[in-house]
């Protein structure tokens, strides 16, 4: 019965070796034709799942193991207890039994050498163990912090631009910012005759100044809702009759400015010389707020022109009269549409102001 028992422990003994080492050498290993294709960082990270998954099978089985020469080790020291026991065969025995603490000694140390193994790759790979999720977590954060960074910057930077926009856009005198961009847009154009704002006029009253005796006082429909108070330099060339419900070309986009005491807020258009000057006529037909166009010069006139860029007193040196009595600009005629040229009386080839 004691043989019986020592055959028995010793086919197991040598069935267990034989399972785990052969699970052991099935253990999975990369293989060079797959990491070929891959960087070295991620064959890296192959090599140490794979050490994982090996360093889990052989603890696994050395426990296996050792609970099982447990189990017999107590079953046969009870069977030959009972049996009266024999020398010979616990001598088999303990040998068998260390030669299987040897093995399961020679496992531990190859597992420490895994673990070692683990831990010298993943600090090559990163800098030091479980420092891949430590790292990962360090970048997101990172990433985060500048994303909310670089948001904050951006709305400020929009802030910024906006109250500068609006800075820019406003004009001098807290007025609206449609305002300030017409100014700005007009102050780009070319300098001609389109940038004048000449319409007919009807004299509607007038009267002399009473601060000074070559000035007038009129009142002149423009076409607007109310007359323009104009003040002229005509006493001494225009009789008064004259000039009460005459029609009329208007400059209407001067700057309003004060001449004895009262505001002047136009200019009645004549053709002079130092000896005579004559009030400019449109053509019949026309009616007060009729615009005064040119061909060759289209476009809107300013809203108003600026003294300082001083249009007016560029464009006045080529305002004339030609040889036919018209009113021109560098040769443009004056025309009303629709209704004709605006004319001078007599006198030709002469300066229109």
């Amino acid at each position: 019965m004691p043989k019986y028992w020592s055959i028995l422990i010793v086919s197991l003994q040598n069935y267990w070796r034989h399972r785990l080492f052969s699970r052991t050498n099935r253990l999975a290993l990369p293989s060079p034709s797959s990491s070929s294709s891959k960087t070295k960082p991620e064959m890296s990270h192959d090599l140490i799942r794979q050490l994982q998954a090996n360093h889990e099978v052989l603890v696994s089985k050395i426990a296996h193991i050792e609970s099982t020469l447990k189990d017999k080790n107590l079953n046969v020291t009870n069977n030959n207890q009972n049996d009266g026991g024999n020398v010979d065969n616990r001598n088999d025995i303990e040998t068998e039994q260390q030669k299987l603490i040897a093995e399961n000694q020679s496992l531990r140390n190859e597992i420490q050498r895994i673990t070692q193994r683990l831990t010298d790759l993943e600090i090559q790979i990163k800098g030091s163990p479980n420092s891949s999720s430590t790292q990962v977590q360090q970048s997101q954060s990172e990433a985060k912090k500048v994303a909310v960074e670089s948001k904050q910057k951006t709305e400020k930077q929009k802030k910024t631009e906006t109250k500068q926009a609006k800075s820019d856009t406003k004009p001098k005198g807290g007025k609206g910012n449609k305002a300030a961009t017409t100014t700005e847009l007009e102050s780009e154009r070319l300098i001609d005759v389109s940038r004048l704002d000449l319409r007919v006029g009807k004299i509607i009253d007038v009267k002399k100044h009473p601060d000074a005796d070559t000035l007038y006082v009129e009142q002149i429909e423009c076409g607007e809702d109310k007359p323009r108070t104009v003040v002229s330099g005509l006493v001494k060339f225009v009789p008064v009759e004259e000039m009460q419900n005459r029609m009329v070309v208007v400059l209407c986009n001067l700057k309003p400015a004060k001449m004895r005491g009262i505001v002047s807020e136009a200019m009645v258009m004549c053709a002079s010389t130092p000896e005579k000057v004559e009030v400019l006529l449109p053509p019949e037909g026309s009616i007060p707020g009729d615009r005064v166009t040119f061909a060759k010069y289209p476009g809107q006139p300013d809203q108003l022109l600026n003294p300082k860029k001083k249009i007016w007193e560029q464009i006045a040196p080529d305002l004339t009269t030609n040889d036919n009595l018209e009113a021109t600009y560098k040769g443009d005629t004056f025309i009303v549409p629709e209704k004709g040229p605006v004319k001078s009386i007599t006198l030709k080839n002469v300066p229109v102001k």
